[in-house]
């Protein structure tokens, strides 16, 4: 589709306002301008196919090597000759230590296991601008020693504390200023979780921002300037968008804040604005419908927000979490060795070493230690329409290195060969043969490559039939879309496998 920047802004604009009149919305909102990046794929600078493309270029373009090689071998790293943690010299970065865990939820009850510290919070940031009336996002290819194919799409600034302060004495990192000084519009800035089964209580900065349509940046050959409609599309790939794109993608709402009416919205008036417009793909899903109406609709869900703290807290008064750092040494079946950190039966993680030779990067080569999944994972959601409203099965989760004791997980998250068949938890079944409800996705995603080597999880969404129960067993609920992202505004509720899971959608 070619249009010219004049017909782009008229079309946006009827866009926009077919939209306010179908949702009954009214003013100039940031929600509304991320809906409809949300639904268009144009883009006249890259179409979605050049992404691709230029991902893929980027490994022929850009060095970027990674070697496996023994603990002991880690340059400026070492084992710490009392605890036998594995730490940087400079004290910064992040550390390998021993957890002991007591807790009174699940057949385990007391355990010790290796897990990253890393107390400080990092940034993950994506820069975004209107360019005829449509909302782009600055991303960027970004190579990582975990990554299975090398380069994937990233946030604009993804950086640790260390790095963005320059604690490895290399290249400053790259538009940090536009979050860092407050000179740019913030949009959503929110402090999210990280893997609470492998980070000690872990946060990073989830921020985005947006500059002046007349800002003129210098881009290097890196980054490109996406649609979230293009975003989202890559996510339908395998291993394409990162772990740390999605947390930050998936804060964002697409609710209106002021109503002009109090009367339904029709599914049949959004269809109708989204069909009869060049912006957007055709045909337009039932589904991507059903979505939209379900996030800004009034619809009652199946409980109220009240009863949904009611519900969390009550879990949280009986939940028992007792977690305290040990010297790494005193952790139980776990094998320390010059080569790997292993479990004594294989099982779960091992923790290996890597030299890096990266081309553009802040520094050219390091060393670090970072975590080896045996095998992969499932993390799926089942959804149900309940009483007009789009509800997901949500799993009040303990995990070891959690802040707030529990957080709300997908239906199904869990590495399926850590368990006996007999031992597996809720809903597994359902998500390895699905035999009430249909797939709307299902894609492998990976987690975060700078601290998980080539770890990728199974990512489904299925929707139930109408025979599937609403019933729950302990530990679940149903909470509606709209629900959920009002709860992305604050921390500590959704985990980072949840958030990961809302972004594709």
């Amino acid at each position: 589709m070619t249009l010219n920047e004049e017909k782009v802004r008229k079309e946006v604009n009827d866009l926009q306002r077919s939209l306010q009149e179908a949702l009954h919305s009214k003013g100039d909102n940031p929600n509304l301008d991320f809906l409809i990046s949300s639904l268009t794929e144009y883009n006249p600078f890259n179409t979605t196919e050049e992404i691709i493309e230029w991902l893929h270029n980027r490994e022929n373009e850009e060095q970027f090597d990674v070697e496996i090689i023994p603990l002991a071998e880690l340059r400026k790293w070492y084992f710490d000759p009392y605890t036998g943690d594995l730490a940087h010299g400079s004290g910064g970065y992040f550390a390998i230590r021993g957890l002991e865990v007591y807790t009174n939820i699940g057949p385990v009850r007391k355990w010790r296991q290796p897990i990253i510290d890393q107390p400080k919070i990092g940034l993950l940031g994506i820069l975004t601008k209107k360019i005829d009336g449509i909302l782009y996002f600055l991303m960027q290819a970004k190579a990582e020693p975990g990554n299975i194919n090398s380069f994937q799409i990233s946030p604009t600034v993804q950086a640790t504390r260390s790095n963005y302060m320059r604690m490895h004495q290399g290249k400053p990192t790259r538009f940090l200023e536009f979050f860092i000084n407050g000179d740019s519009e913030v949009l959503f800035d929110q402090l999210q979780s990280e893997q609470g089964a492998r980070f000690f209580r872990k946060r990073n900065r989830n921020m985005i921002v947006r500059i002046s349509e007349d800002s003129e940046l210098d881009l290097p050959p890196s980054f490109k300037w996406l649609t979230l409609g293009q975003i989202k599309q890559l996510m339908q790939f395998d291993n394409v968008v990162n772990m740390d794109a999605r947390s930050v993608i998936s804060n964002i709402s697409f609710c209106q804040n002021q109503r002009t009416s109090l009367k339904p919205i029709r599914r049949d008036r959004i269809k109708e604005c989204i069909a009869n417009t060049p912006l957007v793909k055709q045909p337009v899903s039932d589904f991507q419908v059903q979505m939209i109406a379900s996030v800004c609709s009034d619809e009652i869900p199946h409980h109220s927000m009240g009863e949904l703290m009611h519900n969390l807290c009550r879990e949280k008064f009986e939940c028992e979490l007792e977690t305290r750092l040990i010297p790494l040494n005193e952790v139980d079946d776990w094998l320390i060795t010059p080569r790997r950190i292993i479990h004594d039966r294989g099982l779960y993680f091992s923790v290996i070493g890597v030299r890096v030779e990266a081309e553009n990067r802040e520094v050219s080569s390091w060393d670090q230690p970072i975590i080896q999944q045996h095998h992969s994972g499932i993390v799926g959601f089942i959804a149900k329409e309940i009483n007009g409203a789009m509800h997901f099965l949500i799993q009040l989760k303990m995990e070891s290195g959690n802040i707030d004791l529990l957080e709300m997980a997908p239906t199904v998250q869990c590495i399926t060969g850590s368990y006996e068949h007999e031992s597996l938890p809720p809903y597994v079944g359902e998500m390895l043969e699905p035999q009430q409800s249909r797939i709307v996705f299902s894609t492998m995603q990976s987690e975060e490559g700078g601290r998980f080597y080539r770890e990728e999880n199974r990512n489904i969404l299925l929707m139930a039939d109408d025979d599937f129960p609403i019933e729950t067993p302990k530990h679940y609920i149903w909470v509606s879309y709209k629900q959920l992202k009002q709860l992305l505004m604050f921390n500590n509720f959704l985990n980072v496998e949840s958030r990961s899971l809302l972004a594709l959608i």
